[in-house]
Order: structure tokens, then sequence, then C-alpha cells
């Protein structure tokens, strides 16, 4: 006698989307450096219920995003340079072994990633400019072979994600980012190896300084409560 199962209906998960939605404005800025989050404000703007915000603001706090707020509701924690100064090292270590495997391979990248990222540069959309960020870096990791490096670079996305939103909305750089991601593509399909290693260390490596610059000589207020972008 085979056995009857139910059939599982594919639903949402709200308490990713609730998450997702939540790092997004931290990202871009919309929820500053300090802001307060309330569980019962985030459940009406995104029209859910408490209980999943409840669940993803226990996820952020985890990852290192909110902090526990006098009172009622949480924070948005500060950036930390010195940790961020960390990743950034490993960030660079990466990058550079990615991008010598992927010159090694004679690697041509797509020309549609660096138009889309130009024209994101262009726009004043921060997300926009930092999936076409993670889009260029992440076709370097597929084409270098060792899908350990995707896997590793991973681990802290999030955290460069939200230090490249903060210098990202501070820069009056933005395209130039974007012609050294050219330079970087071109030695690449060249096959100089160390051209692109070096090429790209330096990239990143200048994110890194930004972004302790910026965080070095900027006090972070505290703003009022702020509604998440429609």
């Amino acid at each position: 006698m085979s056995s009857q199962l139910i059939k599982i209906e594919s639903t949402p998960d709200l308490v990713d989307q609730v998450y997702r939605s939540l790092l997004d404005a931290i990202s871009e800025g919309s929820l500053a450096p300090g802001a307060r989050i309330m569980q019962e404000d985030i459940a009406e703007q995104l029209a859910v219920s408490r209980q999943p915000v409840l669940q993803a603001l226990r996820l952020l706090k985890k990852d290192g995003f909110v902090l526990d707020a006098p009172g009622r509701g949480v924070l948005v924690a500060p950036l930390d340079v010195g940790w961020l100064t960390q990743i950034y090292q490993v960030r660079s270590a990466l990058d550079a072994l990615a991008a010598g495997l992927a010159a090694r391979a004679h690697f041509r990248i797509d020309p549609a990633l660096i138009s889309q990222g130009r024209t994101a540069a262009r726009s004043n959309d921060i997300k926009a400019m930092i999936a076409a960020d993670a889009r260029f870096h992440g076709a370097i990791y597929a084409a270098s072979g060792n899908p350990l490096i995707a896997q590793s670079a991973q681990l802290h996305w999030h955290h460069i994600r939200r230090a490249m939103g903060a210098v990202l909305q501070a820069s009056t750089m933005r395209e130039s980012i974007w012609d050294e991601h050219e330079a970087i593509a071109d030695a690449m399909a060249r096959g100089d190896e160390a051209t692109a290693e070096g090429l790209i260390r330096r990239h990143v490596e200048d994110a890194s300084r930004n972004l302790s610059g910026l965080l070095s000589t900027a006090l972070q207020p505290t703003p009022p409560p702020t509604a998440l972008p429609a």
C-alpha cells in the first residue's frame, strides 16, 4: 500500500522577507546607526504580524546589525571600523585569489555587467549600486573555478553590503569604481594574473580606507524613528 502524502503549498518565508527588508533599510541608510526600531511599527508598515518581525529582529541582533535599546525596541548598531577593516582584509585576499584564477582562464566578464554598474552609479539608487557591485565580484568568484571562494566571501557579505552602502551614500566618485572594475576585467581577459590580482587588491583596500576615513571623521547621530522605504 503506497503512502498518501499531502501536498505542501509553497509559501513565502515571512521572517526572511522581514529580515531582508530591514537589512535593505539599514544598508541603504534609511535606518541609520542609532535609529530605534519598534516591533509594532515595523509590523504595521510591512503589513505582517508581530511574530515574524520579532524573529527577524532576533536574527539581526545575532548578526550584529541591531542592539538592545533602553526601554522598548532595538537600535541600529553603529558601524565598527575595526571589525569592518578586518573583513575587508579577508575580502582583499579572496578577491585577489579569484581574479588571479579567473585571469589564468582568460575570463571575459559580460560587458553588460559593466554597463549596468555604470547606469546604477549614475542613479541615486544605493540598492542598485550594491547589487551591481555584487554581480561583478560574484562573476569573478564563479570564474575562479573554486567554489570555496564564493562560500567564504558570502560569510560576511551582509556586513560588506552595509559598509558599501555607507560609502556610496557619501561618495562623489561612484563611477570611478566602475573604471577600476573595467581595468580588472581587461587584465583578466588578457590573462595577466599579476595585474588582475594587484588591481583588485588595491580596489578593495581603497574601499576599506574610504570607509575608515568616513567613519573616523563623521559622527553618527541618532535620528528619530525612520519609516522603511516604500
